[in-house]
């Protein structure tokens, strides 16, 4: 009779790893030094603003910031890891450092002190070193030291081992919240420990509000987060470029938009971290499809395809830009028609956020107001513009049916837990950063529509940042009007 095996230890069947002190001491011996560690991130120096920033918020309340772990793909296969944003803004931390790491922000007078907890890396005579898939060295290289994180951070930093009696000190004189949904482990210690030291019912809100603060604390980007959304953004177009590049291929295979899809991942692994988000490549109809990301179809002549991607940098900061694009770099008249209109849309909507005064909701109103009045042009409308933009109306959003603007930074969707008066109601401030981005999408079924403008889809999205003078055009190098777009085109070898 065999031994009984635990069903949770079969997945180290194939491992033989010699586990004796032997192998230990001499697997650990005769290394040369290490090479020199990491210099201070571009981003440390934003870090204590941001960080009081939030403090001003919760006095006496030890603040405490996950950045969650790797999730499963299948089996023994994990994703690559990402940090949940707000722990990516509150430690500068981007690529795929660090899993598993917290940040507490502990009260301290009327201030908060930062303390970075991480899986610091092991002496090479640990069983860590060679065995651990996680951490150790020789699976996935030298992690940093707590005196090399500190210097790359500018943050105190602690071993993640000590973080449950840094999480108890003093609880009860103050007060403790959690960022929620990110690291299961942490959350549940946190409440645990509120529930011991008598505060959960005292502490009840903050997690929520805690969420919210740090959401909108990202509605105004610094300097540091402005010029890597612009890098982001150079990216992006690169991107396109190599989409660009790639359509004389997308043509000749059957699942064309996959070879569109491909050729702009490419270019994010090379030049950033990845995607900010899964790309939209939708070819023909396809692009009536608002989230069209199966890219499985043909790319053919006398189509245009929709394509909807952003490079997120190492900074985790991402672009979101759409182009509309012809496949064999013309324009038909039909296709040039429903282009223009979102065109005139798109730059209505930007001209309104130059206004003083202006409100992040005024800025879809702007762009609504030239939609429905195309569409009645057409005759699609059951009444007039002016009826269709009024209470009880809204009959043009048959044809838009999304918001024409979102925030943008670490998130696609960046500040999405911010309160409604923060975003959609806030007036426009210096430092925000969003996406001018309508559309019109006219099925192929769609029996309202005229039969010339059938199959058309046709978004066009721009990122832009306010400023003290006024809204810019991150964005404006990569081509949008009609001419720019067919001279672009042409430009490039296909």
């Amino acid at each position: 009779m065999t031994k009984e095996e635990n069903v949770s230890e079969r997945g180290a069947n194939r491992s033989r790893q010699p586990r004796n002190q032997a192998f230990r001491e001499f697997i650990g011996s005769n290394w040369g030094p290490r090479p020199q560690g990491p210099e201070r991130s571009a981003s440390a120096d934003f870090l204590p603003a941001r960080h009081a920033k939030l403090g001003e918020r919760f006095r006496g309340v030890r603040l405490v910031v996950p950045a969650g772990g790797y999730k499963v793909r299948n089996n023994d296969c994990d994703y690559r890891f990402r940090a949940h944003s707000a722990f990516a803004h509150m430690t500068g931390l981007g690529g795929e450092l660090e899993p598993d790491s917290v940040l507490v922000l502990n009260p301290v007078g009327d201030e908060h002190e930062a303390t970075l907890y991480f899986h610091p890396r092991a002496s090479r005579s640990s069983e860590e070193f060679y065995a651990d898939a996680r951490y150790g060295e020789f699976w996935v290289g030298a992690r940093p030291s707590l005196e090399e994180m500190s210097t790359l951070t500018g943050l105190k930093c602690a071993a993640i081992d000590t973080l449950g009696d840094a999480l108890a000190k003093d609880l009860g004189q103050v007060q403790m919240a959690v960022v929620s949904g990110v690291d299961a482990s942490v959350e549940s210690q946190v409440i645990d420990l509120r529930e011991s030291a008598g505060i959960a019912e005292s502490c009840a809100k903050l997690d929520t509000e805690l969420a919210e603060a740090l959401a909108e604390l990202r509605l105004v980007k610094d300097d540091f987060e402005i010029e890597e959304m612009r890098k982001a953004v150079a990216a992006t177009h690169e991107g396109f470029e190599a989409i660009l590049a790639s359509l004389g291929r997308a043509k000749g295979h059957r699942r064309g938009e996959r070879v569109v899809e491909g050729a702009f991942h490419a270019k994010a692994r090379e030049e950033g971290n990845g995607l900010g988000y899964d790309t939209i490549a939708a070819s023909g109809n396809h692009a009536n499809t608002l989230h069209w990301i199966d890219n499985d179809g043909a790319v053919r002549d006398g189509e245009l395809i929709l394509v909807d991607a952003g490079v997120e940098m190492d900074s985790l900061y991402t672009a979101d830009i759409t182009r509309t694009l012809p496949v064999d770099g013309v324009f038909s008249p039909a296709q040039a028609e429903v282009y223009q209109a979102v065109l005139d849309a798109a730059d209505a909507a930007f001209a309104r956020a130059q206004e003083p005064g202006c409100k992040f909701s005024d800025v879809h109103d702007a762009a609504m107001e030239v939609i429905a009045a195309r569409l009645e042009g057409w005759g699609m409308l059951p009444g007039t513009a002016a009826e269709s933009l009024a209470e009880g109306g809204g009959f043009h959003r048959r044809w838009m049916p999304h918001g024409t603007s979102h925030h943008l930074g670490l998130d696609v969707h960046d500040c999405a837990q911010a309160r409604r008066e923060m975003y959609v109601e806030a007036e426009l401030a210096p430092g925000m950063i969003f996406t001018i981005e309508p559309g019109l999408y006219f099925r192929e079924d769609d029996l309202l529509v005229p039969e010339r403008f059938r199959g058309i889809g046709v978004r066009i999205e721009d990122d832009v940042v306010v400023t003290d003078s006024g809204a810019i055009r991150i964005s404006e190098g990569i081509p949008r009007t009609i001419p720019e777009i067919e001279a672009w085109m042409a430009s490039v070898a296909r």
